[in-house]
């Protein structure tokens, strides 16, 4: 079998990958702050992009939808990526009621196809970071102390989540509000992760319950 890439599927590769620099020069010039090439796939949204940092490289794949509305701003390190139909919202599109804390995700880290991060609270995301697709991190909460009185009307906390680094978060895992997950850890497909994860474990329970340490080599 022939691996390699015909005349013409290179000429398509290249052809696309200028349409995606010319959409992020578009982009970047109305950004706070941007440092190299950003790429950009078809279909991105970006909304509020005087709260967005970009560094060198950083791509958000199509469809992807950034909301930069934040207290803090949305901080992209170099050689970020961002999947298609990721969606990251701090606040609501408008400004409707609090608005939210904002991200940081450090360089060389990637957020897989089809993920969401609600950083309604802080969402710390450290270097060489890799979460696979459809996993969300919500770094919020509702209180639900008085059943006399709607949750809608008991307000939220806001803990944060931070992902320290070189960390690998599988397919399909959801990620509340409050949690640490350490560095050198991987988290298991499909696991709901509710409290502190120590600096490299294995997390494979679906319920976050069952460790197994990962001894550094």
């Amino acid at each position: 079998m022939n691996s390699k890439l015909s005349f013409f599927q290179k000429i398509n590769i290249y052809r696309e990958t200028g349409l995606k620099v010319i959409r992020g020069f578009c982009n970047k010039i109305f950004l706070k702050e941007s440092k190299g090439f950003l790429f950009v796939g078809k279909r991105v949204s970006i909304h509020n992009r005087e709260h967005i940092r970009v560094g060198r490289n950083v791509k958000f794949e199509a469809l992807s939808e950034i909301q930069g509305l934040s207290t803090h701003d949305l901080v992209f390190g170099n050689y970020v990526t961002i999947g298609y139909g990721t969606q990251i919202r701090p606040s609501s599109y408008y400004g409707v009621g609090q608005i939210g804390y904002g991200l940081t995700i450090g360089n060389h880290s990637s957020i897989g196809p089809m993920g969401y991060l609600g950083c309604a609270g802080e969402i710390k995301i450290g270097e060489k970071v890799m979460i696979g697709p459809k996993v969300t991190l919500v770094a919020e909460n509702h209180i639900f102390k008085d059943a006399d009185i709607d949750i809608k009307n008991q307000g939220v906390s806001q803990k944060g989540i931070i992902i320290e680094n070189n960390v690998w978060i599988g397919t399909d895992c959801t990620i509340l509000d409050g949690v640490t997950i350490g560095e050198g850890s991987v988290i298991g497909a499909g696991c709901l992760i509710t409290k502190d994860v120590p600096n490299n474990s294995i997390v494979y329970d679906k319920r976050d319950k069952v460790y197994r340490e990962r001894l550094p080599e």
